[in-house]
């Protein structure tokens, strides 16, 4: 699956985005840049949970054009946030059971997700009782069973502490790469991008200034 998105105009009065690029079908793509730059509205735009000007197309699937505006729910986009998302009323396993529901058939083997994230003994277990790691593996695992074609992380590591943000780096750089569909990874640490992108996009002011590929 090959992502490309056009996308150009105001978020309010005084910010604009401006930023053309495209997604390999497989891989981490890091979005980098600091705070207040743009990096979150180009995620939710890719998502359908912000409307900017412009295209978005998903292999020959048009998402957004003029005239023609896909709704999230029919883009099948998984979106890991910073505070993970978890439905509080809900068991972790019972987030799972909610995003695989409401899924279509896709490569995401519940069982392989649990062991890949390793979330199993946190399964009974309520948010309010995880860990700011804990927490985070168990909404991606609950993004991955919703089997996206694309999956959105949203700086998942900025909420953690320093020992807690060191393990979830390690788990991810372990989890993400063999993913068979692209990934765009939302950061503003130049070390996170390094180890976990072979491809970075870098946003300043709202535009995309450049694109570096890994080696």
């Amino acid at each position: 699956m090959t992502l490309s998105a056009s996308l150009s105009g105001p978020v309010n009065r005084d910010f604009a985005i401006e930023a053309m690029f495209e997604l390999p079908p497989t891989g981490v793509t890091a979005l980098l840049g600091p705070s207040g730059s743009g990096k979150t509205t180009v995620l939710r735009a890719l998502a359908g949970l912000t409307r900017l000007a412009g295209t978005i197309r998903c292999d020959d699937d048009v998402w957004q054009a003029p005239g023609r505006f896909v709704p999230p729910h029919r883009r099948h986009v998984g979106y890991a946030f910073q505070g993970a998302g978890l439905l509080p009323h809900l068991t972790v396993a019972q987030n799972l059971d909610y995003a695989a529901r409401r899924a279509l058939p896709g490569p995401f083997d519940r069982t392989d997700v649990i062991a890949r994230t390793g979330i199993g003994a946190l399964l009974d277990r309520r948010p309010a009782r995880l860990s700011g790691g804990e927490a985070q593996r168990a909404g991606l695992a609950r993004a991955l069973l919703s089997q996206p074609r694309l999956l959105l992380m949203d700086e998942p590591l900025s909420a953690l502490d320093g020992v807690a943000r060191a393990a979830l780096l390690d788990h991810l750089e372990e989890l993400l790469s063999p993913l068979a569909i692209p990934v765009l990874y939302v950061t503003h640490d130049e070390r996170e991008a390094a180890r976990l992108a072979a491809r970075t996009l870098r946003m300043r002011n709202g535009r995309l200034e450049t694109a570096d590929d890994g080696g």
